[in-house]
């Protein structure tokens, strides 16, 4: 007898938790493996669910199905057969370096080192720049009020307003400089 099988990342258990960690509350394995196999190793890894025996298309419906049911949803994906899913989801992710080239340009984002543990780092990157966005969107809309009705009002002279708008564009900046830290 011949048993040949893939070996579970020494890292995908330790990623999996971290993104559940990092909020993510639920995980489910989409593969082309047999039922058994698939079962097998969503227990060592801690996946939620799992769907085995699946061809490309196959995985594109469920995708197609998952967001209908949970809304926005990410995929991760290295090889061909990930390809559909990938693009099916609202962000399809890829192995850079393992990856191949077919998924790697079907993905919204490449994760450019082979290494699973990134995907925590890039999810708190992703909400830490989100958070960003959002506090210098609602900072230029207050400046821009407050400039807008000083200048309807009489209250401020054109300079006046020209550096305020000015100033608050540098802080912007500065805010958006602060993801260097992350």
């Amino acid at each position: 007898m011949i048993a040949i099988g893939d070996h579970i990342r020494p890292d995908a258990r330790k990623a999996i938790d971290a993104v559940h960690a990092a909020g993510v509350g639920f995980g489910v394995m989409l593969t082309g493996d047999y039922e058994r196999t698939a079962q097998a190793i969503a227990s060592v890894l801690g996946i939620d669910d799992q769907f085995a025996d699946l061809k490309p298309e196959d995985k594109s419906v469920k995708v197609g199905k998952l967001k209908s049911r949970y809304g926005h949803i990410a995929i991760v994906g290295d090889g061909v057969n990930d390809a559909p899913a990938l693009a099916a989801a609202t962000v399809g992710i890829s192995m850079g370096a393992a990856g191949t080239d077919f998924a790697l340009e079907t993905a919204d984002v490449a994760l450019m080192a082979d290494d699973l543990e990134k995907l925590a780092y890039a999810l708190h990157l992703s909400k830490t720049n989100q958070s960003i966005v959002y506090q210098n969107l609602v900072l230029s809309a207050v400046v821009i009020s407050v400039l807008v009705i000083g200048a309807v009002g009489a209250m401020f002279t054109l300079p006046v307003a020209v550096l305020s708008h000015e100033l608050r564009e540098l802080v912007v900046i500065g805010n958006g400089i602060r993801m260097l830290r992350s």
